[in-house]
């Protein structure tokens, strides 16, 4: 009896002192998680950008990065990965360390390309979080001076003339731009060929060279081409006219009613992110986005600035998923 009781005693010590490691334990790791949230950044960001350089992502990312620098004093590195319609950076930053030195700059392609796609190395629902929203702009519909259309209807007109000979470049398979020329082809129902570059900047050179007939860009990367004239440009994609641009007509009005189409950009982490260290980087960025140079630099592009909360974000993403979701499904658009 009196072994067992010395026994039961030495157990009893051995709980208390493992229980009391433990708990030792997760203090250091809680004070350490909310030290280093309160000191972020220490080191350089890395925000990945899914887009080539030059490109109207790439444009948006510079922009912000630069103010960030001012905010923070420590450097946020723009990585530039095109390709796959913007998977290739999603994947980079869904496999990222979750610690908020790495981060994504992507369009709305992030909220279309779960649809887009059979089989994806990532889950956006489930390996990545919206910090903020950086802003939004209607794409330009040009043209190259070659083909004869001077407005939408007239494309449309030639296009349903021409059946699969007129060529709409792309920033790639999935991307922004081919998603949003598209839905154009399925609103017009008319048959185009589609090719795709590996990133905007090449996209629009192929329509400059000629390579291809048409294609939509930011109002920052087509406005100069259109007013040297190298290009054609008919109407700007979104549901109002762009205060870049207020002489261009949307495609709606101008030929192809029923038809809008806003880009969107955001900036996001990977999931499990610590949450106040995503709220330093959403407050960065807000004040970031709220800066009157930033603001002017933006709407030099054609993009309205948008900002707000983790929470308001990521409801956000969330609709325009289900939006995307629905839309993909009834035009029947795949990628693979």
């Amino acid at each position: 009896m009196k072994t067992f009781m010395r026994e039961e005693k030495l157990m009893d010590k051995h709980l208390i002192r493992t229980t009391t490691a433990t708990l030792v334990a997760i203090s250091i790791l809680c004070a350490s998680a909310i030290a280093g949230a309160a000191t972020f950044p220490e080191r350089p960001v890395r925000i990945v950008v899914a887009s080539a350089p030059g490109g109207g992502t790439d444009i948006i990312a510079r922009l912000l990065a630069h103010k960030l620098l001012d905010i923070w004093k420590i450097t946020a590195i723009v990585d530039n990965r095109s390709g796959g319609g913007g998977q290739i950076a999603t994947d980079i930053v869904a496999k990222a360390t979750p610690d908020g030195y790495t981060l994504l700059l992507q369009g709305n392609g992030i909220s279309y390309t779960p649809y887009l796609y059979k089989k994806l190395s990532f889950d956006v629902k489930r390996d990545i979080v919206a910090v903020t929203m950086v802003g939004s702009q209607p794409f330009i519909l040009a043209v190259h001076p070659s083909v004869p259309a001077k407005s939408v209807a007239e494309l449309v007109q030639l296009a349903k003339a021409k059946p699969g000979e007129l060529r709409f470049s792309s920033g790639g398979i999935g991307g922004s731009s081919h998603l949003g020329t598209e839905l154009f082809r399925f609103r017009a129902g008319v048959n185009m060929l589609h090719v795709p570059y590996k990133g905007t900047g090449p996209g629009v050179t192929a329509m400059l060279n000629g390579e291809v007939h048409l294609g939509i860009a930011g109002v920052g990367t087509i406005l100069p081409h259109a007013k040297s004239g190298k290009l054609r440009a008919l109407a700007v994609t979104g549901a109002q006219r762009s205060p870049a641009a207020p002489e261009l007509p949307t495609i709606a009005e101008n030929g192809l009613p029923g038809y809008a189409y806003d880009v969107w950009y955001g900036l996001f982490a990977p999931a499990n992110t610590p949450r106040d260290t995503l709220n330093r980087i959403n407050a960065a960025a807000n004040e970031a986005l709220r800066d009157p140079e930033t603001i002017k630099r933006y709407a030099a592009v054609g993009v309205d600035v948008m900002g707000g909360s983790v929470e308001e974000s990521n409801r956000y993403l969330q609709s325009e998923m289900a939006n995307w979701e629905k839309v993909i499904r009834e035009a029947g658009i795949q990628a693979n």
